[in-house]
């Protein structure tokens, strides 16, 4: 094993676990999950801190976090939904410092894809148990992606689902009425201009969807999740080409089936760097693991040249969940 490695591996079962998370992520108690955590990470003599904080202070706080942990042979946890664990995995991304994962969101596709549990006793049980393991990340304009990057339609469904889950709560079925709601409304073509690998080509679409999650792009039934593209280090590319609302329902059902990239209509390639020129838009929304902001055009989306080092189970508590959960009623 490189010597670098276990130095790092010995940081993360031992260093002291520096706890981001934005404290009005997930759909449960801040106090209760504080509690609970702490209180596993005692009994397995992990020394911690919470920092739970604003929105609008989480990336200050991440970096702060960063410095502390490489200056004293820290941890730094991110405990959130996909959105906040984006955030803090941006500032550690390339420092050298390990990173974990306390779950806490509505879908938690990055801890999911990586066998973190979702519960907040069994997430931090983690801790007790460990080890570490190089993880692809994406970027575009800056920013980072571990689950997807997206222009056009799946950025404005962000930003209305966000909207729903404040009037009605942070529940999944609130976010997937939503999506319904959304998908079914007029929207805005995207005339762009592709340049991958000397390659241009030329497309309207809904929407553009870049993946970096296996489970994710399983789930909705595109092609690629289960070619190893993403262990082959590249990204995933989805567009749907303009349709009418009723298409648009018959591919609601096929996304929720998980046929969505057998549908004619749903065009999807693997790239490791992609550049997308819209035409007569000078920025444009973009979509980053839930969160959405307004970004220069060009953007370039590719495989960032760092990869984060998460920590996720050891391999012989991986197997123990597994046969648990296949035992369990």
């Amino acid at each position: 094993m490189d010597e670098n490695f276990s130095e790092l591996l010995n940081i993360a079962r031992t260093g002291r676990l520096l706890i981001v998370g934005n404290e009005c992520s997930g759909h449960g108690d801040g106090n209760e999950f504080q509690r609970v955590t702490a209180a596993v990470l005692d009994a397995a003599g992990r020394a911690h801190e919470f920092l739970m904080v604003a929105p609008e202070r989480l990336k200050q706080t991440a970096a702060a976090a960063v410095l502390r942990a490489r200056e004293s042979g820290g941890v730094v946890i991110a405990a959130g939904g996909d959105g906040t664990i984006n955030t803090v995995a941006q500032a550690v991304l390339g420092s050298g410092v390990p990173f974990g994962v306390l779950p806490q969101g509505t879908f938690n596709y990055f801890g999911r894809e990586h066998g973190i549990p979702e519960g907040s006793e069994a997430a931090a049980g983690v801790f007790a148990n460990l080890t570490l393991k190089p993880v692809q990340v994406g970027r575009v304009a800056g920013r980072i992606f571990l689950v997807n990057a997206s222009l056009g339609l799946y950025p404005q469904l962000l930003e209305d689902r966000e909207a729903h889950k404040k009037r009605f709560g942070r529940r999944r079925a609130v976010a997937l009425i939503s999506a319904v709601t959304s998908l079914l409304n007029r929207h805005r073509q995207l005339d762009l201009e592709f340049e991958s690998e000397g390659a241009t080509s030329h497309l309207r679409t809904l929407t553009l969807f870049a993946g970096n999650n296996r489970l994710q792009l399983e789930r909705i039934g595109i092609e690629q999740a289960h070619s190893g593209v993403l262990e082959r280090g590249e990204l995933v590319c989805t567009v749907l080409r303009p349709i009418s609302r009723l298409k648009m329902l018959g591919l609601i059902l096929r996304g929720a089936l998980g046929h969505l990239g057998n549908a004619k209509n749903v065009d999807s390639f693997a790239f490791r760097k992609l550049t997308v020129t819209p035409r007569r838009q000078r920025r444009m929304k973009l979509g980053t693991d839930g969160e959405v902001a307004w970004a220069a055009t060009p953007l370039m989306f590719e495989v960032a040249a760092e990869k984060l080092l998460l920590i996720t189970p050891a391999p012989s508590a991986a197997k123990q969940g597994t046969d648990a959960s296949a035992t369990t009623p």
